[in-house]
């Protein structure tokens, strides 16, 4: 029973692009290692960029810093 994790900020992130990658990996677990979508759990956890940090600055001000 596959089960797999996904933490995305959320821009961009709409219900379709949710179904479609849900779906997608659904079936790459099923063509490349034979697992059956039956049991393939895929979860979506959106992250605000407040809440994620990378180098010890949150994604909000390293993404302020790079769009300057």
């Amino acid at each position: 029973m596959p089960y797999v994790n996904f933490k995305l900020t959320p821009e961009g992130l709409t219900p379709e692009k949710k179904k479609k990658l849900i779906a997608s990996v659904t079936e790459l677990l099923q063509v490349e290692l034979g697992k059956n979508p039956e049991t393939t759990i895929v979860i979506i956890e959106e992250v605000e960029t407040d809440n994620w940090g990378i180098g010890g600055r949150s994604v909000t001000d390293r993404r302020k810093e790079t769009s300057s």
